[in-house]
């Protein structure tokens, strides 16, 4: 496992503990049509990581990977098979409510908007569920209208809204009563870019004007950097990485892609480096730039005179992961 060694794991500022947890399911398997058997999986296998007051962290990694059993660990919504979780110094099993009065949750497949009414009346229900203090409550209204543009929709039914106003309007709710740790699964899934960066404006906000302590899990590799100074990968239930992005990065090496505009038959190798694909003239060649020198590759250019554009940039974050997802399958 890699782990990065600024991470700062004093207790008095610790808002999650994971020690040593393990959470196991039994699952029931069909062999054949008259046998079947019991298999005991390891969604957890001794994870240990904390995140402190005001840490912005993303939790990635494949699906099946233990990302919602985490959360649900979090929430109190399952109890851990060994090891001990802890949010606020608490055990979420013993101290659900007044844990969830400091915590907000948002799964990205979920909704707390009443379907049958107006966005406004779902707002009013949980000021009154949860005792938000008036003041409270209208400030965080209207901030969160501001942050997440939320006036053309305010008064519409639920059932009427898009997929973004939805989730825009899930995430205001998840705010409404100021919390201190904030737990979002797939908070961007299905979102149009604007929607996105409305999304990701408001927590990067929070997170930095008002201290609040965010994880959040996404598929969406480049929303996640965009987002948070650290991650957390898993895989099959064990803690992978714990680190920054540029860490992360350089387990694969520096890795690079060139594109290059050229008329004719492209190169099929240049310098060494594979080309990757051709589309409309423009052909990507990907190297790890750690193996190839920059001299060497610009001297490999000068000899194709048919070029007319170059364009050199870091691969894309996705290909990084899907890397590193591969050699774990193998």
């Amino acid at each position: 496992m890699q782990k990065s060694a600024v991470t700062d794991t004093r207790i008095w500022d610790s808002v999650i503990e994971l020690q040593n947890t393990v959470k196991t399911y039994e699952q029931k398997q069909v062999i054949s049509l008259f046998k079947r058997q019991r298999v005991q999986v390891n969604a957890l296998n001794d994870v240990s990581f904390c995140l402190q007051k005001g840490d912005f962290c993303a939790y990635a990694g494949p699906n099946g990977a233990g990302k919602s059993t985490t959360f649900k660990l979090l929430s109190g919504m399952l109890t851990p098979t060994s090891g001990q979780v802890r949010v606020f110094g608490k055990d979420p099993t013993q101290e659900r409510i007044p844990l969830m009065k400091r915590t907000g949750i948002l799964f990205g497949n979920r909704s707390e908007l009443w379907w049958d009414h107006p966005v406004s009346a779902s707002f009013q229900w949980k000021k009154v569920v949860w005792d938000i203090d008036e003041r409270i409550y209208q400030r965080n209204v209207e901030r969160l209208t501001a942050l997440l543009d939320l006036d053309d929709f305010w008064h519409a039914f639920a059932r009427e809204l898009s997929l973004g106003q939805r989730m825009r309007a899930n995430l205001a709710l998840t705010l409404l009563h100021s919390p201190e740790l904030v737990l979002l699964d797939e908070p961007t899934l299905g979102l149009d870019v604007l929607a996105k960066r409305q999304m990701i404006a408001c927590l990067k906000q929070l997170n930095r004007e008002e201290g609040v302590t965010i994880l959040v899990t996404s598929h969406d590799l480049d929303d996640l950097r965009e987002m948070t100074r650290r991650i957390v990968l898993i895989n099959q239930g064990k803690l992978a990485f714990d680190g920054g992005y540029e860490e992360l990065l350089h387990i694969t090496g520096d890795r690079r892609v060139l594109r290059l505009r050229c008329e004719g038959q492209p190169p099929a190798s240049l310098a060494g480096i594979p080309l990757v694909s051709v589309e409309d003239g423009l052909c990507s060649y990907e190297y790890d730039a750690c193996s190839i020198s920059t001299e060497r590759l610009f001297t490999a250019l000068s000899t194709i005179k048919s070029a007319s554009d170059i364009e050199l940039t870091n691969s894309p974050i996705e290909s990084v992961f899907a890397e590193l997802y591969q050699r774990w399958r193998s």
